[in-house]
């Protein structure tokens, strides 16, 4: 992974490249690195970073902001009034950072005492439940018209039983306290509405098999997960697949991925890994992908037959 930048330098580095419109940067709750050409956004999290942003967060920063430069100061002169460091009030204005109520008092203090910062601070929340680098994509996902997924590490979130999600929340390194787990799976759950409530969307989900076999969180977890899954595929505008175990090779051997269309036709790709996520835009990179994703569909088991191994495998449990 390429070095991570400082927030300042990202945002000098990134934004004079993309100034044509192709690329933009919608989101900085996150350090984000160099890795940004042809249509690929690629945000890590960095150390000390806070990925839980709102925004509530990011409007009350856009408001210090505004009246920081009204006033005529620099973020340092600025930084100088309210005895924080620049890098403080910058984290504060682009929305990473929950505002203190020493930082809140001081600001009211250093731009005219009107009480707006007081009264604004009382709304300020994060937005809790999905990792910062997911939060487009998901706001893509709500309202897209097509939407494909291959999955070969876990089931996909808009997939997976409260017992399944939450096992795998119990087992994340750092650690997550019961507020968190619970802040997970609440946004989960919301995600997993769209299969519901957007019968005009096309859903197609390609799981190898494996994923089931591993039996995350035991046998009655896999058993629930399974007919989870099989109600599911019930549904006209969603068709699950599983990928063969004994498919020597296939399209996806590269890793999972999503595809998406957006209402006005415009296709995007999504992939995941361990900290990060990658957005990609570029028409050419999206087509090679769609190649894979079809390619993919013809050496699963068709409908039927994925259908016909998910019971086999439930009744085996």
């Amino acid at each position: 992974m390429p070095p991570i930048w400082p927030p300042e330098r990202a945002l000098l580095q990134v934004i004079p490249a993309y100034a044509d419109g192709a690329y933009t940067v919608t989101d900085w709750t996150v350090l984000v690195t160099g890795r940004h050409h042809e249509g690929r956004e690629v945000a890590y999290v960095g150390d000390g970073v806070e990925p839980e942003s709102s925004d509530s967060l990011r409007t009350f920063g856009a408001v210090v902001q505004a009246l920081r430069e009204h006033a005529g100061l620099s973020r340092e002169e600025f930084g100088e009034r309210v005895r924080f460091s620049k890098h403080t009030v910058a984290s504060v204005e682009l929305g990473r950072r929950m505002p203190d109520e020493s930082f809140v008092e001081a600001a009211e203090q250093a731009l005219g005492n009107t009480g707006a910062l007081r009264r604004a601070a009382g709304y300020v929340a994060r937005q809790p439940g999905l990792a910062a680098w997911f939060r487009r994509w998901a706001r893509m996902e709500a309202t897209a018209v097509t939407l494909y997924t291959y999955e070969c590490r876990l089931l996909p979130g808009l997939l997976q039983t409260e017992a399944y999600a939450r096992t795998l929340f119990t087992q994340q390194l750092p650690p997550l306290d019961d507020g968190q787990i619970e802040a997970q799976w609440l946004a989960r759950a919301d995600r997993q509405r769209l299969l519901r409530e957007r019968p005009n969307t096309a859903f197609s989900f390609i799981l190898e098999e494996g994923v089931f076999l591993r039996r995350t969180g035991g046998t009655e977890v896999t058993r629930e997960l399974i007919d989870h899954v099989l109600q599911l595929a019930e549904l006209r505008n969603v068709e699950v697949q599983v990928m063969p175990q004994a498919q020597a090779s296939h399209a996806g051997l590269d890793g999972p991925l999503q595809l998406l269309e957006t209402p006005e036709n415009k296709w995007f790709s999504y992939c995941e890994g361990q900290r990060g996520g990658l957005l990609i835009s570029n028409p050419k990179e999206v087509s090679i992908l769609q190649q894979r994703y079809a390619r993919m569909r013809s050496q699963a088991h068709t409908l039927e037959d994925s259908w016909s191994l998910l019971q086999r495998m439930r009744g085996d449990l």
